[in-house]
């Protein structure tokens, strides 16, 4: 099955741009103009990740990614912001509301289309994985892309999840903001390593009081903590 790549965007010539570019790729995009289409594409849909825009007509982006993050059924689905090179603020917000990514514009559709792989790869290659892990109050399903604290299910982003699946199986290790942008993200080289706190603060307020085995390491990284 080809992977479903909705695009957000109120430019046609962007939308026929991409699209072209997704379908060499081997993706089968479809297509939102403005944010309400969006969200009711994401429902209807259910694709395996939007790149959304977020000067959006009827609803802006980042109110899109914040109503798909407090819906289960979609809070999963990976996002990819595509923002204004200038509007570093929307890109901050638009972390802390959950996106998994960001491009700036303007972009080569072809690094556009390098992000939506390895973005999915990520998301894919966590799925795939045979692990369960628990860990005092923490339990990580990750075939399921589930996690619980004290037996209460969280709702994590494709990216959040990910995050915590690498620090939990590398407990006891730090890990430097560089190497989880490689190792999480996919970069080759650290872009913006805020990009890592950001998720960081938004995981520790998911997890609550698991939140405590999750250690920033001053200067260097973030640690999870080994109990053993």
């Amino acid at each position: 099955m080809k992977s479903k790549i909705l695009v957000v965007d109120d430019e046609p010539d962007a939308l026929e741009v991409l699209g072209f570019k997704l379908r060499e790729a081997g993706f089968t995009p479809i297509f939102a103009t403005d944010g309400l289409k969006a969200l009711a594409a994401v429902r209807a849909e259910r694709p395996d990740l939007v790149v959304l825009d977020l000067m959006l007509p009827e609803l802006d982006g980042l109110e899109v990614c914040k109503i798909m993050r407090r819906d289960p059924a979609t809070a999963s689905i990976p996002v990819l912001m595509l923002t204004a090179k200038a509007a570093e603020m929307d890109r901050v917000v638009g972390l802390e509301l959950g996106a998994d990514d960001y491009v700036t514009k303007p972009y080569s559709p072809r690094e556009l289309v390098l992000r939506v792989r390895k973005l999915l790869k990520r998301t894919k290659s966590a799925e795939d994985s045979g692990d369960r892990l628990q860990i005092g109050l923490l339990q990580i399903d990750i075939p399921h892309h589930a996690a619980h604290v004290d037996g209460k299910s969280v709702t994590l982003t494709a990216t959040e999840f990910n995050l915590l699946a690498v620090l939990a199986k590398r407990r006891g290790r730090v890990q430097t903001r560089e190497r989880l942008l490689q190792d999480v993200w996919g970069y080759e080289t650290a872009i913006d390593t805020r990009t890592v706190d950001t998720h960081m603060r938004r995981l520790r307020e998911k997890i609550g009081p698991a939140a405590d085995y999750l250690e920033t390491i001053r200067g260097v990284g973030y640690r999870f903590k080994d109990d053993s």
